[in-house]
């Protein structure tokens, strides 16, 4: 798997698991996070595609989840940056001075 902040590769033997503390030794983040996770997904409820998995609000941050699986972060597409529609959409409702 890879990190989800520094996409540093992180070896998992199969079967093997990633502790609840484990750190990136790239960058110090937490490895057993949502955003390290497989079933991580933004566009589902809780950003989780698990459905009994328990709230996590902080999705980059160590969690307990016992659904936790190592995902391939470096796969997964970026938060989209804001772009020309959101702009301009911002642009007329702001208002005028």
């Amino acid at each position: 798997m890879n990190c989800w902040n520094c996409a540093a590769k992180i070896e998992v033997v199969t079967g093997g698991r990633i502790g609840f503390r484990d750190e990136c030794p790239g960058c110090g983040r937490a490895l057993h996070s949502c955003r390290n996770c497989g079933f991580y997904d933004e566009a589902y409820n809780n950003g989780c595609r698990e459905p009994m998995a328990e709230r996590v609000v902080d999705k980059e941050r160590f969690n307990f989840c016992e659904y936790f699986i190592p995902g391939d972060a470096s796969a997964r597409p970026q938060a989209k940056a804001k772009g020309g529609a959101q702009d301009k959409l911002e642009a007329l409702f702001k208002k005028k001075s």
